[in-house]
């Protein structure tokens, strides 16, 4: 008998691909967005910025949360040496897309609804407290100033 070597592959791939396909869903329904293909740009847009910020152990896990191909969106990005704070990472993503700071941080806020939803609040927490002011409104979450 002559068996197909991919197919065991397929079979897989497929609960990812299931995963990545409901959080593509997750993101269409928190941002109103019109399409599948919409939301996607966005997901692509806003995890390549956060790849751009992420490091260290953070950056790993949360890649390991993610659906494989939300991962690999994320860890194709080099990061940059300083992080941004929460409203330079807006302008920045604005300034990438071509569309206004408010849709732009519509926009993020409806991604990291999503990624919070696989990483859940430790990990957000974790990666929160790597970053400066301004990121935690991005996920949905009261800023918390840090005791001097």
């Amino acid at each position: 008998m002559i068996t197909d070597v991919r197919a065991p592959r397929k079979q897989q791939q497929q609960p990812n691909g299931t995963a990545y396909e409901q959080m593509l869903e997750r993101v269409r329904y928190e941002g109103a967005y019109p399409t599948r293909e919409k939301a996607e740009e966005v997901v692509h847009l806003v995890l390549s910025g956060l790849g751009r910020q992420l490091t260290g152990d953070e950056r790993v896990d949360l890649a390991a949360c993610l659906p494989v191909e939300a991962a690999r969106v994320l860890t194709a990005q080099i990061p940059d040496p300083e992080p941004l704070t929460g409203w330079a990472f807006v302008k920045d993503l604005a300034a990438r897309s071509g569309a206004s700071p408010a849709t732009t941080r519509w926009n993020t806020g409806s991604v990291f609804a999503a990624v919070t939803a696989h990483a859940g609040p430790d990990l957000i927490t974790r990666i929160l407290s790597q970053f400066p002011t301004g990121w935690a409104l991005l996920f949905g979450r009261a800023e918390l100033t840090h005791a001097a």
